[in-house]
């Protein structure tokens, strides 16, 4: 990697950004969907920021909690005070605490990188809940975890704190969706909201990631076994139901749904369709008619042709230059080879590297 890493500095020379750090990930055996996804995490600069704070207010409480976040912190906080500006780190006690905490990373199978970024997001929100509801159980000891874990304290009115709690997490990756459901007797509408970290959107051969959305928030027809309890009219009635984004978040995160089980086959088959997803997008499935623009930072790419093997790459944007990153080997590329990851417009294609979770950050 020494030669790796001289030949990055050489090609970014004087345009090596101020103290950033571009370092490899070791592989233990088959982590790449670990490494892929935390270089994703880590040029997401809001999130990296948020989590070297917290690393800044916690360090000095010692090792007794060891947990998944410290472990991702001190990561970070590794990566980014190394003295040299490339090279190679092995995130050995992060994934030693992934396999300890979750059954399911432990074997050498080829896992799910998706999988892993929504079961990494979710234990770190647990965590910092964890730690705000210890400390608001005994307020003398109220660490500046708290402070960060939920930024500045909202008090209703009537002074009872907000619930839920909403960490620095929630922050970032953490949208609200609503389900929107007419009856068409009465013509009510019923709307429930839920919140959502990342989107997993159905995909077709030769589309986008804008036409993907548009599916998503489609209007459906629930008719036949499918009718809708209205509450109004105290019976099961037509309706129309669509889902639409209400609160776009600080980072999109899009999951492609590359992994399609077969009834015939009795198992997943991987589409390798292609799906174009642009460097900037518009997002017009929102409530309110605004559209957001959102700029893509990384991408996490599956290569190979089945879901039960293959390897994971990550793209990402730093400084206005694209990296890849593959394990322990980190590369500049130019922007346009972007678009050789967006799948393949015929069904057996010699390119089966495929962008598979897209990480956009809003402009706003």
């Amino acid at each position: 990697m020494g030669a790796a890493g001289s030949k990055l500095e050489k090609a970014l020379g004087d345009q090596f950004p101020e103290g950033e750090r571009y370092f490899g990930l070791e592989n233990f055996g088959n982590t790449c969907y670990c490494n892929s996804v935390l270089q994703a995490l880590y040029f997401c600069v809001p999130f990296r920021e948020q989590l070297l704070e917290y690393y800044g207010n916690n360090k000095t409480q010692g090792d007794a909690d060891d947990n998944l976040l410290t472990c991702l912190a001190e990561l970070f906080s590794q990566i980014c005070s190394q003295k040299k500006k490339t090279g190679v780190i092995a995130p050995k006690r992060f994934v030693q605490r992934v396999k300890k905490q979750n059954e399911l990373f432990r074997s050498y199978m080829h896992q799910d990188a998706h999988e892993f970024l929504n079961f990494l997001l979710n234990e770190l929100v647990d965590i910092l809940e964890k730690e705000s509801n210890a400390a608001k159980a005994s307020p003398e000891t109220s660490s500046p975890s708290e402070k960060t874990a939920n930024g500045p304290r909202s008090l209703q009115p009537n002074g009872v704190q907000k619930e839920p709690l909403v960490t620095w997490v929630h922050k970032n990756f953490q949208g609200i969706l609503t389900n929107e459901t007419r009856c068409l007797r009465c013509e009510t509408v019923t709307a429930r909201d839920e919140t959502f970290l990342d989107l997993s959107l159905d995909i077709e051969q030769n589309s986008s990631i804008t036409s993907c959305l548009r599916n998503f928030s489609s209007t459906e027809t629930l008719n036949a076994e499918d009718k809708f309890f209205c509450d109004k009219c105290c019976s099961l009635q037509e309706a129309q139901k669509r889902m639409k984004i209400k609160k776009p978040p600080h980072i999109l995160v899009i999951h492609l749904k590359r992994f399609k089980y077969i009834e015939q086959l009795g198992r997943y088959k991987k589409l390798s369709y292609r799906v174009v997803f642009p460097l900037e997008l518009k997002l017009s499935n929102t409530v309110e008619d605004a559209d957001s623009e959102y700029s893509l930072f990384a991408v996490v790419v599956h290569v190979g042709s089945g879901p039960n093997h293959g390897h994971y790459v990550s793209l990402v944007k730093s400084h206005n230059h694209w990296l890849f990153f593959d394990d322990e080997n980190v590369e500049m590329i130019d922007e346009s080879a972007v678009q050789t990851f967006f799948g393949s417009a015929q069904e057996y294609s010699s390119n089966t590297d495929h962008g598979y979770i897209l990480f956009y950050e809003s402009l706003k």
